[in-house]
């Protein structure tokens, strides 16, 4: 078990620098947080002896130090463990903290307060040999070991306990502040629970958001169990592997409840919109909540990834790589996905619109992020990809605000010019006559003597946008006009070939010679 922890620990490692990597040593003393990790994993093996390697013991007599220098790793891994000393504080770069104030050689461990004095314990990079420096606890902070040490004493609460659960240890750590923080994680998951629904009580006349209360739990139970672990706390290393899974729990939980926002905003926005407006409402909006809130956890994993030590622009380095394959191997697939964007964006055509695509016309049922679906007259379903619809010439036939009227009325030859007269002052009155009509100033002609006929040509607007209403305006309309010309005593003409040959007898039944 303590091997397994020591090893999660220590994979945070794995983000140190190329340049310090390029140092080895057989005892991990390259980095100032590797080299205490590497001395409290031989402090917690029993093995003191080669815990004091972690100490600079120069100063001290050499036939003492093998008597002496076991005691003091035993005294120093006291110290660390049971005050509220840090690991993660220490540096992972080989060269340590530059900004810390202190000499480059030199880089903080921990203070520590004794009778009014504060002490204050650091690490020394030494060079061995040539080639090779290691970082060891310096040999001045050695010395103030002893004093230090007299702080590691049962609290009163400690001394009330029954002295197994003092003494008895679980990673390196009393048992009685593992049963501790269990009962603690307990308590404070019911009443993270009821401040929780207490919160989503309050806020829920502005925004019913009853999804946020599970985050929100999470995130008071983390909150709690970061001051619990002040009050019960463990050993150096199962502390910071305890810290670490809190950051993490309480970075998600973060996140989560920037997804729940992101849902109770797109809710309301989805809301306020056109119900005509579908390819907003069906393509664009769920797939911008799931990119933000895609978004969300990729930043809270790197910013995790980055506070153990990894080297996070590599990752997004890979991710980029990553993302530049994918587009080259959906090309077609992104290209249609932007041109969704487009229609969807500039919106020429609406849900519901009749509208005339190259040399067809329908109305559209769908827009997609992919294809665009479009209902013929004949009934049948167009799907035309995305980035083929965003380049045609699209007609909004649905978009005009008004209809034109336009036909052209071809009169007998035999018209004669007072008859022609008569109807265009008689069509003239129809269309002014018409509540939903609007005319220009010549909205009847005579345009042409044809072969056959005497052209009359007819524009106007019918005030509408509804087809169907047109279709039945235009043929009261037409009906008028033809009442008309019967009334000025003239028709259509028909065309002459038809004329005569409709004159022509066809007798079939001719008697037997």
């Amino acid at each position: 078990m303590r091997r397994l922890l020591l090893l999660l620990v220590l994979a945070g490692l794995a983000g140190v620098p190329a340049s310090a990597q390029q140092l080895k040593d057989p005892l991990g003393r390259t980095t100032p947080q590797e080299a205490i990790i590497r001395f409290l994993e031989a402090c917690h093996s029993r093995d003191y002896v080669k815990a004091s390697k972690y100490l600079d013991l120069r100063q001290l007599p050499a036939a003492d130090r093998a008597k002496t220098a076991p005691d003091l790793a035993l005294q120093l891994e006291d110290l660390l463990d049971d005050t509220t000393f840090d690991i993660a504080t220490l540096s992972r770069n080989a060269d340590g903290d530059q900004d810390d104030g202190l000499s480059p050689e030199f880089e903080k461990l921990a203070d520590f307060q004794v009778n009014g004095q504060t002490l204050h314990l650091q690490l020394e990079r030494v060079t061995l040999k040539p080639g090779l420096q290691v970082w060891l606890v310096a040999a001045r902070s050695v010395e103030m070991v002893p004093a230090a040490h007299k702080l590691v004493v049962e609290t009163p609460f400690e001394k009330r306990l029954p002295q197994v659960l003092v003494t008895y240890e679980l990673l390196d750590t009393p048992v009685w502040r593992w049963i501790a923080l269990c009962l603690i994680a307990v308590v404070l998951w019911f009443a993270a629970g009821l401040l929780s629904w207490g919160a989503v009580a309050l806020v829920r006349p502005l925004m019913p958001a009853p999804n946020f209360r599970a985050p929100l739990r999470i995130l008071l139970l983390v909150a709690g169990l970061q001051g619990a672990l002040e009050f019960a706390p463990p050993s150096t290393l199962p502390r910071l592997f305890i810290e670490r899974g809190l950051g993490l729990i309480f970075v998600f939980a973060l996140a989560w409840a920037a997804s729940v926002m992101v849902d109770i905003g797109g809710e309301r926005w989805h809301a306020h919109l056109d119900p005509r407006v579908q390819a907003v409402s069906y393509s664009v909006l769920p797939l911008g909540r799931q990119i933000l809130k895609m978004a969300f956890f990729l930043a809270a994993i790197l910013g995790v990834l980055g506070a153990w030590g990894y080297n996070t622009s590599t990752i997004v380095a890979g991710l980029g790589v990553g993302g530049l394959a994918v587009a080259l191997a959906a090309q077609k697939t992104i290209e249609n996905l932007f041109g969704g964007i487009s229609v969807i964006g500039d919106r020429p055509v609406l849900v519901g619109d009749v509208c005339r695509f190259g040399d067809r016309t329908g109305t559209v049922m769908h827009i997609g992020l992919r294809s665009t679906r479009i209902r013929t007259p004949e009934r049948t379903i167009v799907s035309v990809p995305n980035a083929q619809f965003s380049t045609m010439a699209l007609e909004n036939i649905s978009g005009r605000d008004k209809i034109r009227f336009h036909h052209t009325l071809n009169l007998r030859r035999d018209t004669s010019p007072a008859q022609i007269l008569q109807v265009l002052s008689a069509f003239r009155t129809i269309l002014d006559d018409h509540p939903k009509v609007e005319v220009d100033t010549l909205p009847v002609r005579f345009i042409s003597v044809g072969s056959w006929s005497f052209d009359v040509e007819v524009s106007a607007y019918v005030t509408t946008r509804d087809g169907e209403e047109f279709f039945a305006l235009q043929q009261e309309l037409l009906l008028r006009m033809l009442n008309a010309l019967e009334a000025a005593g003239t028709g259509l003409a028909v065309p002459l070939q038809e004329s005569v040959e409709s004159r022509v007898p066809t007798d079939t039944h001719r008697p037997a010679a």
